[in-house]
């Protein structure tokens, strides 16, 4: 029962509330409500243009500024490469089926972008705690058993979610439809992403386990000494 009319304007009529011209022209053939009515001109589709990749741009370098913090800079590199892989997969797949791109597919790829970069993240926490914890030195059984430990944390996680989205996409109705089209395919391309994407590009990129132990343990030695440098001071010993 719900209904989407498009129409196009020259750039004279762009100003008038479309709105009232419907009701006009529907009038006498029954109930009805316009629950919304949108106006795309060449200058705002070009600022949403603009705006968006710029949101998308500044989410992905405060992903890889965090994630380099948080572990090391291949790993930051991995995860921005996974998230446009998922980016790459979620908008040729809007192309294909021919949606219009408007705030609420932004606010959807958005959204894929934080599920994805979480789903990575505890993969690789998994990765990071394999290589400090066990004696391995082979990254890639390090990330076969860290990928193995998430993995039913993982499926469960994104079934959970894509049936939400499956719900929404089915009944929803034609005002969430988009959004909820790029979720859909978002959150399942974010998911094996994270597992099949991310985790093997450390390999690629030449990750060591042995330099990477070294690392941690001269960082722990340089917050003992820290730590012992405070204690005689606090209690006045020089």
């Amino acid at each position: 029962d719900e209904v989407v009319i498009r129409l196009k304007n020259s750039s004279e009529s762009v100003t008038q509330d479309i709105g009232d011209t419907v009701r006009e022209k529907l009038a006498g053939t029954g109930k009805f409500e316009i629950r919304r009515v949108d106006i795309v001109g060449a200058k705002v589709g070009s600022e949403l243009r603009e705006k968006g990749i710029m949101a998308l741009t500044l989410a992905v370098l405060g992903i890889l500024i965090y994630v380099a913090f948080r572990f090391e800079w291949r790993f930051a590199v991995a995860s921005v490469l996974a998230l446009v892989h998922d980016i790459s997969i979620a908008m040729g797949a809007i192309a294909l089926v021919g949606l219009d791109v408007n705030l609420d597919v932004l606010a959807a790829l958005l959204t894929v972008l934080g599920y994805s970069i979480n789903d990575t993240i505890i993969v690789f926490d998994r990765i990071r705690e394999g290589i400090t914890d066990s004696k391995e030195t082979n990254l890639e059984a390090i990330i076969d058993e860290s990928i193995t430990k998430t993995l039913s944390r993982t499926t469960l996680t994104s079934l959970t979610t894509l049936f939400v989205v499956i719900i929404l996409f089915a009944f929803g109705g034609e005002i969430i439809h988009a959004f909820a089209f790029t979720l859909l395919v978002g959150i399942g391309i974010g998911t094996y992403s994270s597992i099949f994407v991310a985790s093997p590009i450390l390999k690629w990129f030449g990750f060591d386990v042995k330099n990477y132990r070294a690392k941690l343990s001269q960082k722990a030695a340089r917050e003992a000494e820290k730590e012992r440098l405070r204690a005689q001071f606090e209690q006045g010993i020089v």
